[in-house]
């Protein structure tokens, strides 16, 4: 490690200079957990960011909500919508804002679509299950909100790392403490209070890396930790040299009924996944 990477190492929390998440987006998942919000003020909100506004247009008109009259305003748009469905599309196109100009890196490019993949596949399991599938989306975007911080912060740097890294995805975590003194998983469990980000989206930032609870307890957290290992086995690493899990015993993480009802056949599924990353893409 040279002397400049040793100085990043010993910096304070406050020190790294984060950059904010789109506050749009932040008071979009904020109001839209409000059970009594009118769809009125999330259209307000929305309108108050013409460009953020512009770019959720395109995304709920995409092929991946593949909707029967595309919405012409935001007010239409979260009306078919819904607020649930809102604030995960919110949050993606945060994301993709917030990574901004660092997505000419190859490896950033592959960090994303590890994010999307990994919001796809929490989606769809919960959609055969008992937990809510936006909030299981939402989650999925969020789960890695720590690397893109790192990754705003020094691109060409953790691009580097993202690349030469080899082993299972925990094992990246010491060399995120080499490079920035913090890890993303502790970077998210930060940022989830700076930004008052939903406290419930504090364990899956922070614990996506951690052994699946062995009680038999499924929640969203459990569920991101399953899918985040989902989209890395069906392509969707976020680093080359990421090591994955074998489909099946994924499969066997999983309660009885989610076992029973979702995919088995893996090629299906990639190409899924595939279809609905290229449909965000594509905007």
């Amino acid at each position: 490690m040279d002397e400049g990477h040793g100085q990043a190492a010993a910096m304070p929390w406050a020190h790294l200079r984060l950059p904010p998440f789109p506050q749009v987006a932040v008071k979009v998942l904020q109001l839209a957990r409000d059970e009594n919000v009118q769809l009125n003020q999330l259209s307000d909100l929305l309108s108050s960011d013409p460009a953020f506004a512009s770019e959720v247009l395109m995304v709920a008109n995409s092929l991946l909500y593949a909707p029967r009259y595309p919405s012409t305003s935001i007010l239409q748009a979260v009306a078919v919508l819904g607020a649930n469905t809102l604030q995960g599309m919110c949050v993606t196109v945060g994301v993709r804002s917030y990574l901004g100009k660092t997505m000419s890196y190859p490896a950033m490019r592959n960090l994303w679509r590890h994010n999307l993949a990994c919001a796809i596949v929490a989606q769809r399991l919960a959609a055969v299950g008992f937990i809510d599938k936006d909030t299981a989306f939402t989650a999925g975007i969020l789960h890695d909100v720590g690397r893109m911080g790192l990754a705003v912060i020094q691109p060409a740097a953790y691009a580097v790392l993202l690349e030469k890294h080899q082993g299972v995805s925990a094992t990246l975590l010491d060399a995120e403490r080499k490079l920035f003194g913090w890890d993303h998983c502790e970077t998210g469990r930060q940022l989830v209070g700076d930004w008052k980000l939903p406290e419930e989206f504090e364990s899956v930032v922070a614990e996506h890396h951690e052994a699946r609870r062995t009680d038999g307890a499924w929640d969203v957290s459990e569920l991101v930790k399953v899918s985040c290992a989902m989209a890395s086995t069906i392509g969707f690493t976020a680093f080359p040299g990421c090591e994955t899990t074998p489909f099946r015993d994924l499969l066997e993480a999983l309660p009885a009924r989610e076992r029973r009802l979702f995919h088995g056949d893996t090629e299906t599924l990639k190409n899924e996944v595939a279809e609905s990353v290229h449909a965000i893409e594509s905007v």
